[in-house]
């Protein structure tokens, strides 16, 4: 009950006070990017169940000849690297904290398609409302590698607590304002993740 209050009180407080900054983003993405100016994706939340998780738009919907999206790198602008590198383009999902299907602090919600790919430990990570910002997020974010990314997710349900939650929020603010982990080497963001490594049977 503590974490969802703080978490209750904490997004509205700052959609509150960051409200002209996310009404001025919302005009430049349609400025820049066109509509519409929100993504909305399914994700699985707590114990996998979907949600619809919001972003600021940060890419084209360039396709190619035959009608598929043109790869990541190519449909990312400028602006859209910026609202990334700045994690503004996270700003929309204090709405979903308010909702109650993020926290602040918590595994990332990723793609549904990957739910089968998890090994068991692995797909402990959602044993946990998802957050905005995470342990594997502070240690690294997208510079390490999907095993390493869910070691640390996995270690966050196991030792989650208050303290820790503020430990990961402060640090979240010292690493957007220094930039680091951003991308993966060799990609804009991070490459699909392929599966696990699964139990013997």
């Amino acid at each position: 009950m503590l974490k969802r209050t703080f978490d209750f009180m904490a997004a509205l407080f700052a959609i509150i006070v960051l409200s002209p900054l996310i009404i001025v983003l919302a005009l430049l993405v349609r400025l820049f990017l066109g509509s519409p100016v929100l993504f909305s994706q399914i994700r699985p939340g707590l114990h996998g169940q979907p949600f619809t998780v919001y972003k600021f738009r940060s890419m084209t919907d360039e396709k190619n000849a035959i009608g598929e999206l043109l790869p990541d790198e190519i449909r990312l602008t400028r602006f859209g690297q910026f609202l990334r590198r700045s994690s503004l383009d996270e700003l929309p999902q204090l709405f979903n904290v308010l909702k109650g299907d993020v926290s602040l602090v918590g595994p990332r919600p990723l793609l549904m398609e990957y739910l089968p790919l998890y090994s068991s430990e692995q797909a402990r990570r959602h044993l946990v409302r998802p957050g905005i910002t995470g342990w594997a997020q502070v240690n690294g974010r997208n510079a390490i590698s999907w095993e390493r990314k869910f070691e640390l997710d996995v270690w966050y349900v196991d030792h989650q607590s208050f303290l820790l939650d503020m430990k990961i929020l402060f640090l979240t603010v010292k690493k957007v304002l220094v930039k680091e982990g951003i991308s993966a080497e060799g990609v804009e963001t991070m490459p699909r993740f392929q599966g696990g490594i699964k139990e013997k049977s």
